[in-house]
């Protein structure tokens, strides 16, 4: 699948914990490198605390701070682009499209979903689905393994289906946004391997670059294991000339 290599670039990431963290140095880097047009706002609306310096990619001067202020300030200035986050879970579908809304109507428009629940990725997939162009990169992980999934609509129709389509468990009607948990529920966090969240940010790194800088992606999900070291690739179907 092609896409635009020239147009202006409008990214919108929801979630800056144990995968987001490690997307961010290397998203405003690969934005920086392309020497286009580009608009990042990082979103989150959780703290940075102690036990999040083991496997996300903060600091101990980062500490009792919000997330996507921290790296949005950080790798924005590194790289010398627009600072802009929003320090909040965004759980509001209308509030998700009005961010996906890029200054130029040209621009290439990604929703990088790095949560850790199915509510939210509930509200991205409605989202996906209502947008007539859209590429939505999903990445999960448990301990060791987990998943990259690229949806993809373009001119109104779907293209590539989103994380979703593969896992329909996702859909659970259930579940709940982080703001939701009680403070007992929200200090319990699932285990999860530093080495996982790294596999997971690298994956989507991998689909952004080809997207981004090559204008070509030839993979709809990969699936991946930290413990054995094997990823697995779901390769977009090509159609007959």
């Amino acid at each position: 699948m092609r896409f635009p290599v020239s147009c202006p670039i409008h990214i919108v990431m929801i979630g800056c914990g144990g995968t987001g963290g490690h997307i961010a140095p290397h998203l405003y880097r690969l934005l920086y490198s392309v020497f286009r047009p580009s608009t990042v706002i990082l979103c989150d609306g959780d703290l940075v605390e102690k036990k999040n310096l083991v496997r996300q990619n903060f600091v101990l001067y980062d500490l009792g701070r919000n997330k996507a202020e921290v790296l949005a300030e950080r790798y924005s200035a590194a790289f010398g682009m627009e600072c802009r986050y929003m320090p909040r879970y965004i759980e509001s579908e209308e509030e998700l499209r009005q961010l996906l809304l890029p200054e130029r109507a040209d621009a290439l428009v990604i929703l990088i979903g790095a949560v850790d629940n199915n509510r939210s990725r509930q509200m991205c997939n409605e989202v996906f689905y209502r947008s007539r162009d859209l590429i939505y990169i999903d990445s999960g992980n448990g301990l060791a393994n987990g998943q990259v999934v690229c949806g993809v609509r373009k001119g109104g129709r779907t293209v590539q289906r989103p994380v979703a389509g593969f896992y329909p468990d996702i859909l659970d009607p259930t579940d709940i946004y982080p703001s939701e948990l009680s403070c007992a529920e929200a200090s319990v966090s699932s285990p999860q391997a530093m080495t996982a969240n790294l596999m997971a940010a690298t994956l989507t790194l991998c689909m952004l670059y080809n997207i981004i800088a090559g204008g070509e992606l030839s993979t709809r999900m990969t699936t991946f294991s930290s413990k054995t070291v094997n990823v697995r690739p779901l390769l977009s179907k090509r159609r007959a000339a």
